[in-house]
């Protein structure tokens, strides 16, 4: 077996043996007896090179076929995906759709109650129609809701950017509520920080459905206690206004500063969250109430859509359970964050930050509001409780008054013996302390007697409210400080009054009601049901001084019949100035243009940049509201005036 012995025969074989010596090599030579048959040779080889092309074809169909599999899959995926795209189109126009059909019949109740409520009616009548009304605003705010979670789920949903007063947004919305915290006699109230901005630059309408949801929220579950509504800029967070130990109505309350632990302006050193630039400004507002509670296993299911507590809630207090998921959803627009600290039995708090702009990058606060009759004059406020006298504090200065609080009536009068009015919690009042200065009483329930009482102010305290009350309790004339809606009504009518109007719409009902509300404001109102008739109308000469269209009508609706109306008004225009038509035979009047108000409860497509394309000037809401008719009009007539000068 060693040393060399080769062979040529093919009996041979020789394998190398290598045990790390490298001096030695050492080889193993193997003799076979006879050779492989060329038989068993051919046949072992064709099997093996047959078993070689059976493996290259299956990893060669394997492979065709998955790639077939992946193009099925994906062609298969784009066809899901467009008709998931068409089935999202068709829900949007479907709701559209419904909303509108739901709604027209629902704006001519509304707009009949409101007409009926213009009657002469007893108050029992005037109560049964006051009833109706509500629940039908209830149910036209449903299908507004839902109407939000669509637009949020397309993605569709966006914010204005309008000026606006953050104070008299949230006065509204605890008026909303007044009737319901009276019954339930349950304190209602309201405190923004001094160093809130009296103006600001956001959605308004949004901000109001935001606190109107959670105020909403506390009252269904809030049977005694308190219900307190704070705005603070997001840098006082850590600034310890009022006391932990401490609440408005002396109950205990759940730690506030739990609800806004997690949010991550808090939690990350950066300039921009931490603090209001100049030109932003981040607002915090809390709903804090002393209701049942939410347990803690359902804090993180609270704001999904269509989810509620617990089945009993759903059927003892109602709600559909997407008014908190619509809530955050906005707030998410407003590039804030929401959340909540919540414990059964004590109450629940919950906290959300906005940001919005400031007008012209200035500072100014100022949330006071000017009025000559209380300018200068000192009152004396008498309240034990120091959380419920700040916020009666915060109110009454806001009249410019400079108020003294003390816990004591005897003991306020002797320290500063010169007020001009002395303001006194209910509970603590004594028919007895009947002094020099005017009394006033604040009290939680309209229902007080007045004969054993000075004046009763009732809460939640206002600012409009306030000085009314003082007005009527101080003997100062009220002429300037009417009702918003009083004053909008005269307004409307002195811009209404002699004016010949259009309107056009489909509906009987709601042509009759459109009419009936521009006509108690004096107009001069002619009726079209259909866009080709309005075209007729409107082409100039004409002696209208606005239109008012509705948009879903058949055959042709609002917004083609404006673009055709807009085409003749500059054809028109084109051909006078091109001397091809006479200016005499259109009044001597070259640039023709009447305004076109939208007029439409479609919410989904009513919007202003629609109407704008369509040629139109603005868009009204259906059932007509004396303050946004009023804010429409002013402008477009505003608008008018403007260009003829």
């Amino acid at each position: 077996m060693y040393g060399s012995n080769t062979s040529s025969d093919g009996m041979h074989h020789v394998s190398a043996l290598n045990f790390g010596d490298p001096i030695r090599k050492h080889e193993m030579h193997c003799r076979f007896k006879q050779k492989q048959p060329w038989q068993w040779v051919a046949i072992t080889g064709s099997v093996g090179l047959l078993i070689i092309l059976l493996l290259v074809g299956h990893i060669c169909h394997a492979t065709v076929n998955r790639i077939a599999k992946v193009e099925d899959d994906y062609n298969h995926m784009m066809e899901l995906k467009k008709l998931a795209e068409a089935a999202d189109i068709a829900k949007s126009k479907f709701l559209a759709t419904v909303s509108h059909e739901i709604r027209t019949p629902m704006n001519g109740v509304l707009g009949m109650l409101q007409m009926l409520m213009d009657t002469r009616l007893d108050e029992t009548q005037q109560d049964y129609v006051r009833t109706a009304r509500e629940s039908g605003k209830a149910l036209v705010s449903l299908i507004n809701d839902v109407l939000d979670q669509a637009k949020i789920e397309s993605g569709k949903l966006e914010l204005e950017e309008v000026s606006f007063d953050l104070r008299a947004v949230i006065d509204d919305v605890l008026s909303m509520f007044l009737g319901k915290s009276q019954d339930k006699k349950v304190e209602l109230a309201v405190y923004v920080s001094s160093k809130v901005p009296a103006t600001l630059v956001g959605d308004p309408g949004r901000f109001r459905q935001i606190v109107t949801n959670l105020v909403g929220n506390s009252i269904k579950f809030t049977d005694k206690g308190h219900i307190f509504v704070t705005v603070h800029l997001v840098e006082e967070a850590s600034e310890t206004e009022f006391e932990r130990d401490e609440s408005l109505s002396g109950l205990p309350v759940v730690d506030r500063r739990r609800s806004w632990s997690k949010f991550r302006s808090f939690n990350q050193e950066s300039p921009a969250t931490s603090s209001s630039s100049s030109d932003q400004i981040n607002i915090m507002v809390s709903v804090e109430d002393t209701g049942q509670g939410i347990p803690t296993e359902a804090h993180s299911s609270v704001f999904n859509p269509f989810m509620q507590v617990g089945p009993s809630i759903t059927r003892t207090h109602g709600g559909t359970g997407i008014g908190l998921s619509i809530s955050q959803c906005l707030v998410h627009l407003m590039k804030g964050e929401i959340g909540l600290a919540s414990s059964p039995h004590i109450g629940s708090t919950f906290t959300f930050t906005a940001v919005f702009s400031n007008i012209n990058g200035q500072q100014q606060v100022n949330g006071s509001i000017s009025s000559s009759e209380f300018q200068g004059m000192r009152a004396l406020l008498v309240d034990p409780k120091k959380v419920r006298a700040k916020v009666s504090k915060y109110h009454i200065e806001r009249l410019g008054i400079h108020v003294e609080v003390v816990p004591d009536l005897s003991l306020g009068l002797i320290n500063t013996p010169t007020v001009n009015m002395v303001f006194i919690e209910e509970e603590i009042w004594d028919c007895k302390n009947l002094g020099n200065p005017k009394m006033l009483i604040l009290s939680n329930s309209c229902s007080s007697d007045s004969a054993r009482s000075p004046f009763v102010i009732t809460k939640p305290l206002r600012a409009s409210k306030l000085a009314a009350s003082l007005q009527r309790a101080m003997g100062v004339s009220s002429g300037g400080n009417n009702l918003s809606r009083e004053i909008h009504a005269l307004s409307l009518r002195n811009l209404l009054h002699g004016r010949k109007i259009l309107v056009v719409d489909d509906n009987p009902v709601n042509l009759r009601v459109a009419a009936g509300a521009l006509k108690k404001y004096g107009a001069d109102v002619v009726h079209a049901e259909r866009g080709a008739k309005a075209i007729t109308l409107l082409t100039p000469p004409h002696l209208f001084d606005a239109c008012f269209m509705d948009i879903q009508m058949p055959e042709m609706d609002g917004f083609e019949a404006t673009e055709r109306i807009r085409k003749i008004e500059l054809g028109i225009k084109k051909g006078i100035e091109d001397g091809e038509l006479s200016a005499e035979a259109y009044g001597n009047v070259s640039n023709w243009h009447v305004p076109i108000l939208a007029m439409t409860a479609d919410v989904i497509q009513a919007t202003n940049e629609a109407c704008a394309r369509s040629g139109m000037d603005g868009y009204v809401s259906k059932p007509f509201e004396a303050v946004q008719l009023y804010r429409e009009v002013s402008r477009v007539f505003q608008t008018m005036s403007d260009e003829s000068h």
